[in-house]
């Protein structure tokens, strides 16, 4: 196993997981008075920074330096965001679910990937994915209700 790819692979979903806090902070913004709304998504967001912490520890542990910003992804997702919340609350839900479905699609190739540490895919399959996999549906409810 190689720790060097382990701890890009881990940078690059730490990469993801800054974006999706900074693309939930986005999305608040346009349900100021939607209170259930607001309290899921801001439980998601939750569930995304504490990613964060979970994979800034991972890396660290690997002998990495954990990534400090959100990179690309994070600009994008922050301008797909802000014109979904210029369309609307079905938009804007919309446009969560696409960043969790690209998300969860980054954990399950992190997990395909042999060159992973196992250490990696276990955090990933025990931990991460299935947070992602309950946004999902959360999100999906949302929509359902909006």
């Amino acid at each position: 196993m190689n720790h060097e790819h382990s701890i890009d692979i881990c940078n690059g979903l730490l990469r993801g997981e800054r974006s999706a806090v900074e693309t939930y902070d986005k999305a608040l913004k346009s349900y100021s008075d939607h209170s259930g709304v607001v309290a899921e998504l801001t439980r998601i967001r939750g569930e995304h920074a504490n990613a964060v912490a979970v994979l800034e520890d991972n890396v660290r542990e690997m002998g990495g330096e954990p990534e400090e910003t959100s990179g690309a992804w994070g600009s994008v997702a922050n301008v797909v965001q802000s014109t979904a919340n210029l369309f609307g609350a079905g938009s804007a839900l919309e446009s969560l679910q696409q960043g969790e479905k690209s998300g969860a699609h980054d954990y399950k190739s992190a997990l395909e990937d042999e060159d992973v540490m196992p250490e990696c895919k276990n955090l990933i399959r025990s931990e991460l994915l299935p947070a992602v996999e309950s946004h999902l549906v959360a999100l999906e409810a949302l929509q359902k209700a909006a």
